[in-house]
Order: structure tokens, then C-alpha cells, then sequence
């Protein structure tokens, strides 16, 4: 961090999670109202460690929330302040929407109700998981192109308590989408390479479904590795930022309590930049309406 970053945010109120990703930062009050400075040290923060958490939060509400996520960046839609059921991506490894012409670079996750018997949520680092892949492993991934589909990423997060029929229909209406993605991709703003996978990956471009499920588990193993993961265990009035091109996210388990829920902003992305330029290709569209929260 910069001496500008330092100064503003003293190291005594930032709090390592682990060695490779994740930091909780101490004694800020997020609003609207932060000084510009405020938030771009929260924005270098969140470059250094791909995932940041606020406790204490609860003086946020749905308003308010959207307001201060403006301050970060260019709100999406149909994604804007919809409800974010974890229980829809319970122990699967994914990028918030891995297809379609952008991804959103940056999620603001807040909790509303925490069930008692909820769980933890997973957060694993994009660059470390590709930094441990053995050199052979490497050249492999860094030519290689995935094909996502939105019907698998959908059809594991089409849930009651995320969106009723309607809801989906509405967002997703009779059009499949598929993307052709580099599985690494360059950070913008960093230049780290990034190892990109998620459940919505169908096959490798130019690989059968068996040896691409194949390579996709080994590929995915250093991204649930416990050394690139950080966790973090809910609690009401907590906020979470992250980067979603950094990072994926995994929620541990199902909370059987259907009340409890989040609410999530997401920031306008970018499309994702392979090692050799090629941007990714979208093969068809949805077309996107605003989604309503439930």
C-alpha cells in the first residue's frame, strides 16, 4: 500500500486474513459520505488483497448501500441490489456470472439476517492458484479457452429463494448463452494472471467432455486449495467487497432458515483479456431485463 493508503487507513486497523488474500479492515463506517480519499484507499485495498470484510455495518440499508457502492464504480443491472442467497451456489466454486459481454469487476455483499445455523462463505485467489500451477500445467492453461454456458451457472442457482419462476424468465427469456473464456486472464489494473474456471465452464475449446471434466478437477484443485482460500464467518451488519475477476467464491453448506439473506451490489466489469489480447467471444446472448428483487 501507498503511504497515501497507510496514512488514511492506519496498518493497525487492517487485519491479514491469511497470507495470500483477504484483509478485514477495522473501525470505518461505510456510507455515501467517505472523503474521496477514503474511498480510494479502499479500492487499493481491495487491488492488495482481492477480498476485504467490515464488521458493524448495520447502520447500512438497501439506499444507502447502493449510494456508497457508486462510489466504487457503475452499478449493474438486472444484478443490482438483488437478494443473494448463498444457498444457491452451496459448495460450488464460481465467478458471480461468468458469461455474457462483461463480468463485474467488483461485488458488495452485506448481511441482512444470518440464520443460526448458516454457514461460512469461501473466498479463493485467482492469481495464487495460478502461481502454484506447475510449469507444464501452466503453458497449458495459458493457451487454453473455456466455454461457458449460462444454462449450467443458472440451472445450479435457479432456487425459490433466489428468484421464482417469473424472475427467471424474465431475466433469462429463451436464449442460451455461451461464451468462449480464456481460463487465464490478465487483471487490468494489476497485470496479474489470473486462473478463471467456475461451474458454468461446459468443456475446453478443442477437448471431449471426458478429458475436459479431467482437467477442469485438476485445474480447480489449486483454486479450492486451503492455501489460496480464505473464510469468513457471518455475522449480521457485515459487509464484504470483493474482486469477482480476482477471485471465486464458494458459500459452505445450506442454511435451512429461507429468511436469510443478503444483499449484493455488483460493479460494472470489463471483458476478460487473455495473456495473447484476444478478448472473449460471446457465441449467442440473453437478453437482460432488470431482475426484481424478492
Amino acid at each position: 500500500m501507498s503511504n497515501m493508503t497507510d496514512n488514511i487507513i492506519p496498518r493497525a486497523d487492517i487485519v491479514k486474513s491469511t497470507a495470500r488474500l483477504g484483509a478485514e479492515i477495522k473501525n470505518i463506517r461505510l456510507s455515501d459520505e467517505l472523503s474521496d480519499e477514503m474511498v480510494r484507499a479502499i479500492s487499493k485495498l481491495l487491488l492488495e488483497h482481492k477480498v476485504i470484510f467490515f464488521r458493524d455495518q448495520g447502520h447500512l440499508e438497501d439506499s444507502e448501500q447502493h449510494r456508497f457502492a457508486l462510489r466504487l464504480g457503475s452499478l449493474l443491472t438486472p444484478m443490482d441490489m438483488t437478494p443473494d442467497h448463498r444457498s444457491g451456489h452451496a459448495d460450488q466454486v464460481h465467478t458471480d456470472v461468468s458469461f455474457g459481454d462483461e463480468c463485474p469487476k467488483i461485488s458488495v455483499l452485506r448481511g441482512v439476517v444470518i440464520p443460526a445455523d448458516d454457514r461460512d462463505t469461501a473466498w479463493s485467489s485467482a492469481a495464487a492458484a495460478y502461481l502454484d500451477l506447475p510449469e507444464p500445467l501452466r503453458m497449458l492453461a495459458d493457451n487454453l479457452w473455456a466455454v461457458h454456458c449460462s444454462t449450467y451457472d443458472c440451472t445450479l442457482t435457479r432456487h425459490s429463494a433466489e428468484m421464482d419462476a417469473k424472475q427467471f424468465g424474465d431475466v433469462f427469456t429463451g436464449t442460451i448463452c455461451e461464451d468462449a473464456r480464456p481460463v487465464v486472464r490478465v487483471h487490468p489494473e494489476t497485470g496479474e494472471r489470473l486462473l478463471v474456471l467456475g461451474e458454468s465452464v461446459r468443456n475446453f475449446v478443442g477437448l471431449e467432455r471426458y478429458a475436459s471434466k479431467k482437467l477442469f478437477e485438476r485445474l480447480q484443485s489449486y483454486l479450492a486449495s486451503p492455501e489460496n482460500s480464505v473464510r469468513w464467518s457471518w455475522k449480521p451488519g457485515d459487509v464484504v467487497i470483493w474482486d469477482n475477476r480476482a477471485t471465486q467464491r464458494c458459500a459452505i453448506g445450506k442454511s435451512s432458515d429461507r429468511d436469510g439473506g443478503e444483499r449484493r451490489s455488483a460493479i460494472d466489469g470489463d471483458v476478460p483479456l487473455s495473456i495473447a489480447g484476444p478478448r472473449s467471444v460471446a457465441r449467442s446472448k440473453p437478453k437482460l431485463q432488470t431482475a426484481k428483487a424478492a
